[in-house]
């Protein structure tokens, strides 16, 4: 059983090594937007913006933070907004809006979508609470004024 759990552990090391960015990946971006930042600090300045598919190259990693390029724009994003996926974006006259063009590339489609309205009778009312509640945008010197005044932890005073 030890021996199992020991090969288990050293897969499972291995695996994950083997998904994690590195420096010259290709990688793409796999959210509807992601704020470039100047360093891997929350509150660092937002230096640009890129959008679902967009393509970058790994530059660097920090812990959960990766620096990427693209074009002539560098900087720190989430490893979470990244993925190594091919994302083809369409320009293409289509009724499909970015948010749903993501949306499907998890798997969310209107199959899904039909059955999940089956089974929930009140989804349009829940769809348009979603909606209200990613409409709202806070600014990231307005975030942290608010941690700062509430006294709470977290706040890191150069970025």
């Amino acid at each position: 059983m030890k021996r199992f759990l020991f090969f288990l552990l050293v897969c499972l090391a291995a695996s994950s090594s083997l998904f994690a960015q590195k420096k010259g990946d290709v990688m793409y971006v796999a959210v509807k937007s992601v704020n470039v930042k100047s360093s891997t600090g929350f509150f660092a300045s937002t230096k640009g913006t890129l959008s679902y598919g967009a393509q970058v190259t790994v530059r660097s990693v920090s812990g959960s933070k990766v620096e990427v390029a693209a074009g002539t724009l560098t900087g720190w994003v989430a490893s979470s907004a990244l993925t190594s996926k091919r994302i083809t974006v369409s320009t293409a006259s289509t009724s499909a809006s970015a948010k749903e063009i993501a949306l499907a590339g998890k798997g969310f489609n209107e199959e899904v979508e039909g059955v999940y309205r089956t089974e929930n009778a009140n989804l349009d009312r829940a769809y348009a609470a979603i909606g209200a509640v990613e409409s709202i945008v806070v600014d990231d010197e307005a975030l942290k004024q608010f941690i700062v005044d509430g006294k709470l932890a977290g706040v890191e005073e150069n970025n």
